[in-house]
C-alpha cells in the first residue's frame, strides 16, 4: 500500500511541476521587457530540509521549461548544484518528495537566488511533497 501511494505521489508531483514550468516558459516567451530583474543572469540553488528520521527520495528542479530530476536521494537534506539562469529567464521551480518518519514529519524546500532566500514551500505528514516557484 505504501509503495502504491508513493508511486502515485511521485507521478502527481512530476505532473504539477512540469505544468508549472510550462506556464513559466510560455509566460517568459510573451515577455516584452528584458531590461528588468529577469533581463540578467542569476545564480540559483534549490534546497530541501526534512525533519529527523525522514528520507528525501526525489527532486525535480529547474528554470523555465528545463527541469532536472534527481532520483535515488537519501537523507534529510539535499541541495542542487548552482545553476546560472539565462538573461530573460522567467521563473525557478522545485518540487521534492520524501517519506516522513511519522504524521508530524515536515519537509521544507527553498529557492535561493543570488545568495538570498527568495521562496519556501512546506509539507507535513508521513508522505511529504513540497514545492516552490519563484518569478525573477
Amino acid at each position: 500500500m505504501r509503495k502504491m501511494r508513493k508511486s502515485q505521489l511521485l507521478r502527481g508531483m512530476f505532473v504539477v511541476l512540469l505544468t508549472t514550468m510550462f506556464i513559466g516558459f510560455v509566460s517568459s516567451c510573451s515577455k516584452d521587457d528584458d531590461n528588468g530583474p529577469a533581463g540578467k543572469n542569476h545564480k540559483v540553488v534549490f534546497k530541501a530540509i526534512a525533519s529527523s528520521g525522514s528520507n528525501i527520495d526525489m527532486a525535480v528542479y529547474g528554470i523555465d521549461g528545463n527541469p532536472t530530476t534527481a532520483t535515488s536521494l537519501s537523507g534529510t537534506t539535499w541541495s542542487s548544484p548552482e545553476i546560472t539562469s539565462e538573461p530573460g529567464s522567467y521563473n525557478a521551480n522545485v518540487a521534492v518528495n520524501a517519506m516522513g518518519a511519522n504524521a508530524s514529519s515536515t519537509l521544507k524546500v527553498q529557492i535561493w537566488v543570488d545568495g538570498e532566500l527568495k521562496k519556501e514551500g512546506t509539507s507535513s505528514g508521513e508522505i511529504l511533497s513540497a514545492s516552490a516557484s519563484y518569478t525573477f
